[in-house]
């Protein structure tokens, strides 16, 4: 009998115990931004959130500035779950060393990533070509649609940051000297499209691109190097700055986002702040998403269920098992 009153003792303080996690989770407000890979990861974090740990969640609609201002001064959202960081450091770093602000992951594992590109096909077909300097040497690869005689590099939109570095790493390289012109794709559609129909096609193609995204899930493409790393003081003072007058020749910056969640939130969470620092994901994954997001004109819900459905090899390494188990049967 005695046994018996200190199991159910102990199987009672367990119960309280998780209800008290429970609990303190509470109701948890997640930034939804206006763009597709970090709606998808609030969608997953819902998902999770929700049904693993018992959390009451509330998707609001997000953006950079206004979404960092919230947290940084009324604290909330209580989650910015892919937060990209380049346009507000200073000021994170200082939200972060006063304690109001806590950086959970990386949840880009690689980081975002911009540069010039070609298509896998060519890469596989001419090894050789692993640089920006090699594909120059091969303006018969790139052929311009309206004059296939020269080579051509695929430009951004006009009023894109990327345009200005594009121009000016074509001015750097000389490649226009080397048969090649810079190509203006007029508009997001327009640098698309010249993708779309370099594949339909199977011909070259070079130009600006960047990941994650539903084009690079689609199309696979390889990345090339331009043989120097980034050196962000010419950065600023050149690469990115419009009418440079000598550009010299750099790499595109590796940029990071980050999953931000309150102080607030980092006290009262308990386990689930264990699943906030664990979840990453690769741009490889996030561009397989993104593309069946397109191809399936899914929501982002869609995308986030799709994702813990079709991947449980990713997601169920950041929780316990047992919230695994909730997760899936829920699905």
């Amino acid at each position: 009998m005695k046994k018996f009153l200190a199991s159910a003792v102990f199987a009672a303080g367990l119960y309280a115990f998780a209800g008290s996690a429970q609990a303190e989770c509470g109701s948890v407000s997640v930034a939804e931004m206006n763009w597709a890979s970090a709606g998808i990861a609030a969608n997953v974090d819902k998902i999770i959130l929700e049904k693993g740990y018992g959390c009451t969640v509330r998707l609001v609609t997000g953006d950079t500035i206004p979404t960092f201002t919230s947290m940084n001064e009324k604290g909330q959202p209580d989650i910015a779950p892919e937060f990209w960081v380049n346009s507000v450091r200073t000021l994170l770093d200082k939200a972060v060393t006063e304690g109001r602000l806590v950086i959970a992951t990386e949840i880009l594992a690689d980081g975002a990533v911009e540069g010039w590109w070609i298509p896998k096909f060519l890469a596989d077909a001419h090894p050789d070509i692993r640089t920006v300097q090699q594909a120059l040497a091969h303006p018969e690869l790139f052929p311009a649609q309206d004059t296939p005689s020269r080579g051509a590099i695929h430009n951004c939109p006009t009023g894109w940051s990327c345009q200005v570095s594009t121009a000016n790493l074509y001015q750097a390289l000389g490649a226009k000297g080397k048969n090649f012109d810079l190509v203006d794709t007029g508009s997001a559609a327009g640098l698309d499209g010249s993708i779309a129909r370099a594949f339909e096609k199977k011909t070259g193609w070079l130009g600006y691109y960047w990941a994650p995204t539903a084009i690079l899930g689609k199309y696979p493409m390889v990345k090339l190097s331009f043989e120097v790393p980034h050196d962000r003081a010419e950065w600023d003072a050149c690469t990115a700055v419009p009418v440079c007058q000598n550009p010299k020749v750099n790499s595109y910056p590796t940029s990071q986002a980050f999953t931000l969640v309150t102080r607030q939130f980092a006290e009262k969470a308990d386990v689930a702040m264990d699943y906030m620092k664990k979840r990453k994901w690769s741009n490889a994954t996030v561009n397989g998403l993104l593309a069946w997001q397109e191809e399936n004109k899914g929501t982002n819900e869609d995308a986030a269920r799709h994702f813990l459905k079709a991947m449980p090899d990713i997601w169920t390494k950041w929780v316990p098992p047992e919230v695994a188990d909730k997760v899936s049967a829920s699905l």
